[in-house]
């Protein structure tokens, strides 16, 4: 690849590496297994970036394949995981460790969040990232109306979890 693609690759990572990390912080109990996928999202990403046309922003992009291989790995858990040497690329990544003390009225929630499926653990994601129904839909490949139908039966499922 050249390394103007590479550059670039690098820059938009850099910038939007924190949509990987809350990726991992959904799909994962333990920094292992966060760092584990954090590495396996940002090689999928750049093995895809080549085909990434623009038709949407990078960052929607970027979610749609953090969750299409956070979803794919943690269904196949039993199955070896392909990595490759991060090593090998000129430019470093530089990363920013994820501090999540201040998040401790959210552990509930992630923990309410652990016991959905991944399709809605992907909405409720999505959801809480602020995106419309219409990205929802485009990201998770269903219609506008079914994420707007299945969001709803998530947040009952996350009431009675909550509020049992």
């Amino acid at each position: 690849m050249n390394k103007e693609l590479e550059h670039n690759f690098i820059e938009e990572l850099e910038k939007n590496q924190n949509i990987v990390h809350k990726v991992c912080r959904i799909y994962t109990n333990n920094q292992e297994a966060h760092n584990d996928l954090f590495q396996e999202i940002t090689i999928q990403l750049w093995k895809a970036y080549p085909k990434f046309r623009g038709d949407s922003k990078f960052s929607t992009w970027m979610y749609r394949v953090g969750l299409n291989t956070a979803i794919t790995l943690y269904r196949k858990r039993k199955r070896s995981i392909k990595t490759e040497e991060f090593d090998s690329f000129q430019y470093k990544i530089s990363s920013e460790p994820y501090d999540d003390t201040e998040e401790e009225q959210l552990k509930l929630l992630y923990k309410a969040v652990h016991q959905l499926n991944d399709i809605e653990k992907a909405l409720v994601f999505l959801y809480l990232e602020d995106k419309n129904y219409k990205e929802i839909s485009e990201t998770i490949g269903i219609s506008e109306v079914n994420a707007r139908v299945k969001m709803n039966r998530v947040k009952n499922k996350l009431r009675t979890i909550l509020n049992p």
